[in-house]
């Protein structure tokens, strides 16, 4: 008798055990997941720390200075054009290019990224991409909020053409979706999906809006100051081609791994030794 309680407390002190350590499992996965809202958080905030001292070291400038920074006109058919002078042009240049990092390359890279990691398992390598798109996407914010900034303090913002009737309902969309992305729910609740289908839909509607007024900015900039935009309009073309071909590529990657057709690792047709063998089999069962 005294062995037999010894073994059911033996087993009572395993099976304890095992529900302290499922316990402390629970609570130690509870506790990684408020450190990740934490940083999450935090970086957030910082974002919106940026931004605000950005926007006090940029130049008060009014918008109207444009109008005073024109120094001569162009003859008598061209006598609409103003000419810039080259501190507005220098402005001009660094805004296209602040913009163009963000909306033409971070952003598109950012999605590309987080698009790779629904095709991996380890879950190490999936946190590495969420937070280098969670940066790249921070970064294209930024730089964006800097032209925004840029472009109010100025420039002349009448919003009569349609690239900055673009640009300003850009600037007020991407920071809604850093919010979504900041209130992301965990995976297995009710409104995942729903969330998850918006931060795409939404993200994907500003990267291509982001496209599209880039070159509304071009051509802006080439009746602006008369200057051809051709060559950065080829590049910028060629740079969205190339992230739409990786997009497309590792969509497929793995079925074309399937096909054999990666590197030249095509399997081997069988061919005359499978017909000899056949061959064979058919001389031996013939009577």
């Amino acid at each position: 008798m005294d062995t037999l309680y010894l073994f059911i407390f033996k087993d009572t002190i395993i099976v304890n055990l095992g529900v302290w350590n499922s316990r402390s499992g629970m609570q130690k996965i509870t506790l990684n997941r408020k450190k990740m809202q934490r940083r999450m958080k935090k970086l957030v905030f910082l974002t919106i720390a940026t931004s605000i001292v950005v926007l006090a070291l940029l130049p008060s400038v009014g918008s109207s200075s444009e109008e005073e920074k024109t120094v001569s006109t162009h003859t008598r058919k061209t006598k609409n054009i103003q000419k810039l002078s080259p501190e507005l042009s220098f402005e001009i240049t660094v805004h296209g290019f602040l913009l163009w990092a963000s909306m033409g390359f971070l952003m598109p890279v950012g999605i590309l990224i987080i698009r790779m990691s629904n095709r991996m398992e380890c879950g190490r390598r999936i946190k590495v991409i969420f937070y280098f798109h969670f940066i790249l996407q921070i970064l294209s914010v930024l730089l964006a909020t800097a032209g925004a900034i840029m472009s109010i303090r100025n420039f002349e913002n009448s919003f009569s053409n349609n690239h900055q009737r673009i640009g300003l309902a850009l600037y007020g969309v991407i920071w809604l979706q850093v919010l979504i992305g900041f209130f992301r729910p965990q995976r297995g609740t009710k409104g995942r999906s729903v969330w998850y289908f918006a931060h795409w839909a939404l993200g994907t509607g500003i990267s291509m809006l982001g496209i599209i007024n880039i070159y509304t900015g071009l051509q802006a900039y080439q009746k602006k100051t008369l200057r051809s935009t051709r060559l950065w309009t080829l590049l910028f073309t060629a740079e969205i081609f190339f992230i739409a071909f990786l997009y497309l590529l590792q969509d497929k990657w793995k079925y074309m791994q399937k096909q054999g057709v990666i590197l030249g690792n095509e399997p081997d047709m069988p061919t005359d030794p499978v017909i000899s063998t056949r061959s064979n089999q058919k001389e031996m069962t013939v009577p």
